[in-house]
Parts: structure tokens; sequence; C-alpha cells
């Protein structure tokens, strides 16, 4: 009988071995808190993460049986699960076989070539493993193989303890560094925005791929190397739609609310009364365009989805279903997996609420539905092959219209708890466990943010195939990537479910293996990579970023010196998208105006007294602008107008090499996009784009927009100095 992690005291401190065991397993034992004292997880929380890994510590005898086991598993395995390296790189990789037998190594590369390896003069002495004795052998990985997955294949002779036999692992060469598209030339700039917020007079109320075509072709004019929006990742297909494009059900697939059903091929062929159906539909809430009021997503899919039924029941033209066929044919399982959790959803609600044999997505319950679901199971993978046909368009219209890079879509760190992605693929989580951040400055009880994280022994299990096949989908239309918390390559807080946000530890990945991945999908893709890398960021692992070639972010509001100034423009780090502010924050204008510490103080945020945070805010901004006018950016009695301009002029002479202009600047918008702590006391990922006054300002008002006009004049003019 083992001892329940229940049973352990929370605040009880780990034994030595236990942390020996957790950093085996690559669960940090201390770190680094807030005050800058060192902090350590205690027993019971490293017992539950180990738990999660599916390490047994929770008695002395686990503990020794899981360490006796640390060193046994890698000998059990012929070949490593996955080996990732770097183009250039010859590194060694192990054999493991019965002691004494012959091995031959090659590679079988992906366009089908072939590759011997040579051994190395590498020795280890022999295990006992099992009852048998294991010998290593090690192999050099040549050079100078290409880039791409490949098969390493081991032939063992038979020998007196097992019989000839063969083993196979992948292996995956990634780019050394990732190289900014020629194109690009040395810098570049680009604009940044909500796209659910920008309409147009043909929008359902929300910003959709149509309107994101007509706005890259709008910016591509203007001298725009890209446009940075928000996660287009998929929400429920039914019931409430959670706002947040940041805790989506899946990260490889859109949202179809993005679609914009007039554009669809099989419209210009409808019947008159199909038609008029559309029509009807588009009718319900086409008239919010015109209103500054939330969005309600809600309203917007019901109209969007009754059109979206039609168009679908009405057929598709052989070719137009030939086209469709591929696409479910190259997006494989994931895909599938996908539209049928959407069905279900569609049938039984929340995934919480399903009975009990369709938890299970490979049970036999499970495939029944899927009989019976056939025709839900298409329409929900035909709005996939939609919304991406669509989005082709918008990147192929931003590349024709001079963009260097066009769409530069945004990566969030984590799903829903109870999404697509956990019920279709579990044993890629870790279960009995949340991701947040431990305490810091701004929430001193730290954050659970109710995500499950990935986990990394399937991660290697599987040879990263999760990671691969998300970022591949999501670079299908886009020259760009921005990954939120690019840190969770590298670490995540985990938080066991049922103890509080401060009670976590830290679990490391495979930063290695986890960029090089992301890096070679890239690199196929032609694209740049991003990482947003605020906040709390141990400096190694930003010049680790750096040293592979994906750039960093700063946002001039946090970038200070050690004595609060505003660190100057040559202090800035090049490989990096230097920005004006982000969508955590107001508007230049709003901030300007201390929006976010009245806001903060009207939602009860503030942990200081008002009026010492207002000093603290007019501190900031007096220095700022102390700051423009050292630079000869700023008169002595400047306007909003003239304040925001500068502000960005400032961060265009940083050297980074992208600088990004929010949208919501250039149209003189107060209202901020996201209220962090939050959750129904503001309109977070609701509030449509709109100017100082309060109106809504539309895709077609923005080639006309004065004051966006000046802004863009100024960037371009900063750009040529």
């Amino acid at each position: 009988m083992t001892e329940s992690t229940e049973s352990i005291a929370v605040s009880e401190p780990a034994g030595e071995r236990l942390k020996q065991l957790a950093e085996a397993h690559g669960v940090s034992t201390e770190y680094w808190d807030y005050h800058g004292n060192l902090a350590a997880p205690s027993r019971a929380t490293l017992v539950a993460v180990l738990a999660a890994l599916g390490v047994k510590a929770s008695t002395e005898e686990e503990i020794n049986a899981s360490l006796t086991e640390v060193e046994l598993a890698p000998w059990r395995l012929t070949l490593p699960r996955v080996i990732v390296v770097r183009s250039g790189a010859s590194p060694s990789v192990p054999v493991h076989l019965p002691d004494g037998a012959a091995v031959r190594v090659h590679v079988e590369l992906e366009d089908g070539g072939r590759r011997e390896l040579s051994q190395t003069n590498e020795w280890t002495l022999p295990h006992d493993v099992d009852g048998v004795l294991t010998g290593r052998a090690w192999f050099a990985i040549p050079a100078d193989l290409p880039l791409g997955w490949h098969t390493l294949v081991a032939e063992i002779d038979s020998s007196p303890a097992r019989e000839a036999f063969s083993a196979t692992a992948p292996l995956a060469v990634t780019p050394e560094r990732l190289e900014l598209p020629a194109a690009l030339g040395l810098r570049g700039w680009g604009a940044m925005a909500q796209l659910y917020s920008v309409r147009s007079h043909g929008s359902w109320g929300i910003g959709d791929a149509d309107d994101l075509t007509e706005l890259v072709s709008f910016l591509g004019d203007e001298g725009a190397d890209f446009l940075l929006i928000n996660p287009l990742h998929a929400a429920e297909p039914a019931g409430r739609m959670t706002p947040s494009p940041y805790l989506p059900v899946t990260r490889r697939f859109v949202n179809p609310i993005y679609i914009r059903p007039e554009a669809i091929g099989e419209v210009a062929r409808l019947s008159g009364p199909r038609r008029s159906l559309v029509q009807w539909a588009f009718e319900e809430v086409s008239a919010t365009d015109l209103s500054a009021e939330p969005i309600d997503r809600d309203a917007v899919w019901k109209a969007k989805r009754e059109a979206l039924e039609v168009i679908f029941a009405a057929g598709r033209s052989r070719a137009r279903q030939r086209d469709f066929e591929r696409f479910r044919a190259e997006q494989g399982e994931g895909l599938e997996r996908y539209a049928l959790w959407c069905a279900l959803t569609e049938k039984y609600g929340a995934l919480v609420d399903w009975p009990h044999t369709l938890k299970d997505a490979s049970s036999a319950f499970v495939a029944n539905e899927a009989r019976t679901l056939t025709e839900r199971i298409d329409f929900y993978a035909w709005m996939q092959w939609i919304v991406d046909e669509q989005l082709g368009r918008a990147q192929a219209e931003a590349k024709a219209s001079g963009m260097s890079l066009g769409v530069m879509d945004d990566l969030a760190v984590g799903v829903h708890p109870h999404g697509a992605d956990v019920w279709s693929d579990p044993e890629s989580f870790a279960r009995g466990i949340e991701v947040g951040a431990p305490p810091d400055m701004y929430n001193q009880l730290g954050q659970n943010w109710s995500q499950p994280p990935w986990s990394p022994v399937h991660l290697a299990e599987t040879a990263y195939a999760p990671l691969r096949d998300m970022v591949r989908t999501v670079l299908r239309h886009a020259g760009a990537l921005r990954m939120d918390h690019i840190v969770g390559l590298f670490r995540l807080w985990w938080i066991p479910r049922g103890m509080r946000a401060d009670q976590g530890a830290y679990v490391r990945y495979d930063h290695e293996a986890m960029v090089g991945v992301v890096l070679l999908e890239a690199y196929r893709a032609g694209a740049v990579i991003i990482g947003e890398d605020l906040g709390t960021v141990e400096p190694w692992a930003r010049d680790y970023l750096a040293s592979r070639g994906v750039l960093g972010t700063s946002v001039l509001w946090f970038e200070k010196q050690h004595d609060g100034w505003p660190l100057q423009p040559a202090a800035y780090r090049r490989l990096a998208l230097s920005t004006v502010n982000t969508h955590d924050l107001p508007p230049t204008a709003g901030y300007l105006a201390d929006e976010h510490v009245m806001l903060r103080e009207r939602l009860g945020l503030l942990t200081q007294p008002t009026e010492q945070v207002r000093a603290e805010a007019r501190l900031e901004r007096e220095r700022m602008l102390t700051r423009l006018r050292e630079h000869g950016l700023l008169g002595d009695d400047p306007s909003e107008r003239e304040i925001v301009e500068a502000l960005h002029r400032y961060v265009v002479r940083t050297p980074s090499t992208l600088v990004g202009m929010a949208l919501v600047d250039g149209v003189g918008e107060r209202r901020t996009q996201n209220q962090p702590g939050t959750d129904q006391e503001y309109p977070n990922w609701k509030i449509p784009l709109a100017d100082g006054s309060g109106s809504a300002v539309l895709v077609e008002d923005l080639p006309n927009n004065v004051r966006l006009s000046s802004l863009l004049a100024a960037i371009r003019d900063e750009m040529k100095r």
C-alpha cells in the first residue's frame, strides 16, 4: 500500500532522494522567487508532479525503485526514442545491444537516400539489464545530412542472448539558425490588430478573413511588411464561445467564425431561396458593425452557422469536392478527430457533460457515434477547408501588395482543459496538472491558467508529432509566427490539481529538441519565429533563442534601466519585435490618460493605494516624455497625437529587426482589449475598433483616416533615416 499525496502535508519539505529523482525527470527542486529568495517545492508537490510524469514517489521504497529505473531505462532502448540534431553538428548516438553482438547503423533519408554511420571510439562498461549483459556502442551522425525528418536504423546481428533484430528511431536535422527572409532586408515594420475587432460594412458583426484580406492589402500599399493578428485557434462549436483567443479548444485548427460566407465559391450557384436564407442570416447581425459596443460572438456565430449550413447543404462541383477531399487527406486523422469532437459537442454539450462511454476517443462507443454523425463530421471538416482557403487568399494578397512577411499569426501557450485536443489525444497531456506562473509582483498568489501542459515524455515518444503538426498547420498561410510565452519550450510552472498556484514546480522540457522542431517547420514554410519573452525569463534563454535566430519581444513601457528610466533606443535588442504597447495594456492614448489605473481601480484590482499607483504612472509618463525630448522628438506642449507619433519614432530608432504599430494607436482608440486578472468583470477580447470619440472605425475608413495616415507617414519617415 502506497502513501497518497493527500496524506502528505502540503508544506512538508522534500527529502534528498526525492529531490534527486525529481531532477532526474526534469522537475526543478528550487527556484528564485520574485523577492530574490531561493524557494523550493514541497514534498507533496514533487510527488504529484512526478506522478503526472508516470513516476511513483509516494514512499521511500517507490523512490528507490524509481531511481533504479532512471539508470536502467535508457539501456532498455536499442535506440533513443527520437534524435534531434542541428545541421552541421556530428553528435554521437548510443545503440544498446547484447554484449559482444555486431551492429551496423545507417540513416534512411527523407528523400529516399541512405547514409552509413561510423562507430566512434567511445566505450562504456556493459550493464546487466533484466538479466542480459547489455553493451553500448556509439555512432556519429554525419555533419552534412540534409535538413528534414529521417530514420535511423540499427541492424544487430544474432548473439547467444538474442536472435538478429533491427530497431529504428526518428532523426530530425534542424537549422542551426533560422535566417531572416531575403525579402525583408535588414529590418521591417508592420501593424498589429485584433482581427475580430476590425470590421467592414460586409462583416457579420466580427472581423473575418475577408476583412483580413482588405486590411493587408491596404497596409501593404502603405509599405508595411507584416500584420500581426490575434490567435485564430478554434473555439467551442456550440454553446457559449470562449471570448479569449488564448484559451482555444485546439491550437491546430481555426475558428470558423472567421469565415466570410459570401466569399465561398458555392454561394454564386445558390438558388434564389437559399441565397435569401444567407442574406437573412447576415441581416441578423450586420447592423452591429456600426456599433462600438462589445462584440457578441455567440450571436455572430449563430447567424454565420445558419448561413454556412445552407451553403454546405447545397453541395459542391466534382472538382470542388475533390479539392475538399484532398484537404481532408492532407490533414489526416487530426482533422477527423477534431471534426468528430465538434459533432459530439453539438449533440451532447460540453465535454464534462458527455456520457462516460464517450470520454475515451478510441472507444467502440465513439466509433459508433462517428458512424451516425458522418454528415456533421463532414460539415465541421468542410468549414476548416473553407477557412483555410480564405486565409490562403489573405496571405496571397499580403504578398501581392508588397509585404515581405505578410500575415503574422499568434500561437497561444495552451488549450482548454475540456477541448478537442485534450479529448482526442489525452496521452499528449500531463494528467492532474494545470499550467500557470509562480507569484510575482503583479500576482502575489501566483497564476493558474487552467491549461493542461504537454507531457515531455509523450512528446519524445511521438517524435514531437503534436508540436510538428500544430506549427506546420498554423504556418500554412503565414509568413511569421509569434509564440506566446515561448519559455514554455524550456520550462512550465506545473500546478497539481487541487493545490494553490504558489504550490507548483517548474518542469523542464528538452528545449534543444522543441526549438529545433519549431525551426525546421518554420524553415520549410519560409517563416520567421518571434518569441514572446516578456516577464520573468532567464537571460540565458533569451541568448539561446537569439543564437537560433528567434526574435524576442520588447514593449516600450516595459523596457527600463535599473534606475527606472526608459531604456535608450540604442540599448534595445536587435533580434526583436519592438512595439509601443501590447494587447494587455490600453492603447497608447488610453495609457497616457491613465486608463490602466482607472480601470484597475474601478474593478478593484489595485493592490496598492490608488494615489500611489497614480503617482507612479505619472512619474513613468514624465520620464518617457523627458526621454522623447532628449531625442528631439517632442516639443514643450505636445498634443496626444504628437506624443503617440513620437513614441513610435522612438521605437523605430531602436536597432530592432521588426517594429510594430498597434492599429488602435493609429485611430486613437482608448479602450484596452484585455484586462489581466478579470473574467466577467470586463469585456475582454470583445472591444471593436473605435476612435477616441467612441465611434466605430471600419476597414473602409482606414485609408482616409487622417490620424492613421499621419502615424504611418511618421513611421515610414523614421525607417528611412
